[in-house]
């Protein structure tokens, strides 16, 4: 599977904002820790820009993601943070460069846009990860950050969820992919419309009414990108919201009313999302996940763990 090369000592990490903008403390933490890991570190001109609620107007943000893209001496792009803003450039972007010389191309939240949009156009893996916010002195050594250190570099990862009450349990074995639910929603019918049959799919979110959920949920399963699942890992459903008059429903629930009628294995509580322990997952490669009564595990066997094994 064509995938970008993995990182090494000395490789170049850029850093842009093509959405929100980002606090300029937050990329200096976030250069600290890449260099103390061995990368260099390049940031775009986006940094400590700020247009309203983005960071630098379209042009702008555009132009600084393009020269990274084209850029062959950068291994690998961080976005300094979502919010929104990948949507109003993502078909002002040329790939051409990329594609002769790819990278990894590493966030989540509004970069689902950035992250399907690649596979859908060109089937080629990112990294949905920590973005700058989540490097502080005391996260270096965290467990969670140390799985994009891995992810980065071609290490394989193995995660383990204790067990969840919707839990189902099942084996899959499949290409992972997914991200925000609410911009896999938003890219329905647009070029860069998810992918999700024989996948396993990985959904999060932030901020919504339950009701809202519901909708998005429902909007995933009329199209039938729920029906041919591999597998679903629902990762975190942070500050979540109610009506006045209750939905009547917790989020569990809600999504569980939505695949009770499969037979693929389910995992909820995966730690994923938008709240500070957010483990990597590399979409758009291989995956496997069990499920069973001692809780779930999703295995990402990197393609270099593999081949060096073979040697």
């Amino acid at each position: 599977m064509t995938h970008p090369p993995f990182l090494k000592p000395g490789s170049l990490i850029g850093i842009t904002c093509p959405s929100s903008a980002v606090a300029t403390d937050k990329v200096a933490n976030a250069t600290k820790t890449l260099e103390h890991w061995g990368f260099k570190v390049e940031h775009g001109k986006t940094i400590g820009l700020g247009a309203n609620y983005f960071s630098g107007t379209d042009h702008e943000r555009i132009a600084d993601l393009q020269a990274m893209l084209d850029d062959p001496q950068i291994a690998a792009i961080l976005m300094g943070r979502g919010g929104y803003g990948m949507s109003r450039i993502i078909d002002n972007l040329d790939f051409t460069k990329f594609l002769q010389h790819p990278k990894w191309l590493c966030g989540f939240s509004d970069i689902t846009v950035l992250h399907n949009h690649l596979q859908a156009r060109y089937f080629m893996p990112c990294l949905h990860s920590p973005m700058c916010g989540a490097f502080t002195p005391e996260t270096e050594n965290t467990e969670y950050l140390k799985t994009f250190y891995a992810a980065l570099t071609g290490e394989s990862i193995y995660y383990h969820t204790p067990p969840a009450t919707h839990n189902r349990s099942g084996i899959a074995e499949g290409i992972l992919t997914g991200g925000n639910l609410s911009l896999l929603t938003h890219l329905m019918g647009s070029a860069s419309e998810v992918d999700t049959e024989e996948k396993i799919l990985f959904i999060e979110d932030i901020g919504e009414h339950l009701y809202k959920i519901d909708r998005m949920l429902l909007t995933l399963k009329r199209a039938g990108k729920l029906d041919n699942l591999k597998g679903l890992i629902l990762g975190y459903f942070t500050d979540m919201e109610d009506t006045e008059r209750p939905f009547g429903q917790t989020i569990e629930e809600i999504i569980w009313d939505k695949v009770k009628e499969y037979n693929y294995p389910v995992c909820f509580n995966f730690p994923c999302g938008h709240e500070d322990v957010n483990y990597t997952l590399t979409l758009g490669m291989p995956h496997k996940l069990i499920v069973n009564a001692n809780g779930a595990s999703l295995e990402y066997k990197s393609p270099d763990a593999v081949a060096k094994f073979r040697a």
